[in-house]
C-alpha cells in the first residue's frame, strides 16, 4: 500500500498501521488486508461485491475496522456489507471511505451497509468520508452511502457519521426500524465547499413499545455549495423521537432543512428542530480579542460546531 492510500486510511479510520482485532481493508475494489478473531468472522459474499461481518453473541470489548480506499481515477466501486451482531454483544465498528482522484474521470464509492442487531446488543458505529486531489483535477469524487439498521428488542446503536471534506456530490441515506425498548442515536456532521452538493436523508420507523430515536445533524455550507437535509420520524407505538438540524450558512451557499414527523398513535412523543444561520458576530469578536485573525476565529467556531 502506497503513501496516498496510507494517508487516506489515517483520515477516515485513524490508522497508522493495521488495527488490532478484526478488519477488512478494501482498496480500489478488492480486499487488500483482512483479519478475523475467535468472536468476529468476516466472509466474502459470493453473489455480489461485499462482505458479511458475523459477531458472536456475548462478544464484548472488540472492534471491527472496514475502511475503503479509492485511489484509482475513474473507478466506480460498489459494495454490500451486512453486519450480524449477536445477542448481548457490545462492539465498535469503524468504517469510512476516502477517495483520492487526480484524473479527469470521476471516481466514486457506493456502500450499502445493513445491520441486524439482535436482542440486547450494543453497537457504536463510526463512519467518516473524505476526498482529496491535486489542484486542477477535473475528475469528481462521488460518494453515496446507504445505512439500514434493524434493532431488535433492547438493542442499542450509536452512529457517528461525518463528511470531512473533498466530496463533490453525495447522497447519504439512513433507514432504521426499532423494536420494543430499542434505542438509536445518530450524530451526523457535514461540511461542503466550492460547488459541492450534499443530500442527507434519515428515516426511522419507531415500531416498538418504548423505543427511542435521537437524530442530531450539524452542517456547514460554504462558497456556492448546496445542502438538503431530510429527516422523517414515524411514531407507530408508544415511543420517543427527536430530530434536530443546525446549519451554519456562509458566502453564497444554500441549505434546505426538511424535518418531518408522523404519528399513528397518541402515545408517540415526537419533536423536531431546525435552525439555519450565520456565525454570530459576537463569537468572532470574542475570539479575535484573544489574538486570532477573523479567518482563524471562523475555523475555530466551525471546528467546535461540527464536533
Amino acid at each position: 500500500m502506497g503513501t496516498i492510500e496510507q494517508n487516506i486510511l489515517k483520515e477516515v479510520a485513524g490508522l497508522d498501521a493495521l488495527p488490532v482485532g478484526a478488519y477488512n481493508i478494501r482498496t480500489n475494489g478488492t480486499s487488500s488486508a483482512r483479519n478475523t478473531t475467535a468472536n468476529i468472522d468476516i466472509v466474502t459474499k459470493e453473489d455480489k461485491p461485499g462482505i458479511d461481518i458475523i459477531i458472536k453473541p456475548g462478544t464484548k470489548n472488540e472492534s471491527v475496522h472496514i475502511p475503503v480506499v479509492v485511489s484509482q481515477a475513474g473507478l466506480k466501486d460498489m459494495v454490500y456489507n451486512d453486519f450480524f451482531v449477536g445477542e448481548g454483544a457490545d462492539v465498535t465498528i469503524v468504517a469510512g471511505c476516502g477517495i483520492h482522484n487526480c484524473g479527469s474521470a470521476d471516481s466514486g464509492h457506493d456502500g450499502i451497509h445493513t445491520f441486524y442487531v439482535e436482542k440486547g446488543a450494543k453497537v457504536r458505529y463510526i463512519e467518516k468520508h473524505y476526498g482529496e486531489g491535486d489542484p486542477g483535477t477535473t475528475g469528481k469524487r462521488l460518494m453515496n452511502p446507504t445505512t439500514i439498521v434493524h434493532l431488535k428488542e433492547d438493542a442499542e446503536m450509536i452512529m457517528e457519521t461525518s463528511q470531512i471534506s473533498g466530496i463533490d456530490d453525495t447522497l447519504r441515506i439512513t433507514e432504521a426500524d426499532l423494536c420494543d425498548r430499542a434505542k438509536l442515536e445518530i450524530h451526523d456532521s457535514i461540511m461542503t465547499t466550492g460547488d459541492q452538493n450534499a443530500d442527507a436523508q434519515f428515516t426511522a420507523d419507531l415500531n416498538g413499545e418504548d423505543c427511542a430515536c435521537n437524530i442530531v445533524s450539524r452542517t456547514v455550507a460554504r462558497d456556492h455549495s448546496k445542502q438538503h437535509y431530510t429527516s422523517t420520524l414515524n411514531g407507530n407505538n408508544r415511543c420517543a423521537g427527536h430530530t434536530e438540524c443546525d446549519s451554519i450558512l456562509m458566502d453564497q451557499a444554500y441549505v434546505l432543512a426538511t424535518p418531518q414527523l408522523s404519528a399513528a398513535t397518541t402515545e408517540a412523543s415526537l419533536i423536531h428542530e431546525a435552525a439555519i444561520g450565520k456565525i454570530a458576530g459576537e463569537q468572532l469578536i470574542k475570539l479575535m480579542t484573544l489574538g486570532l485573525t477573523e479567518e482563524e476565529a471562523e475555523e475555530q467556531i466551525i471546528s467546535g460546531f461540527l464536533k
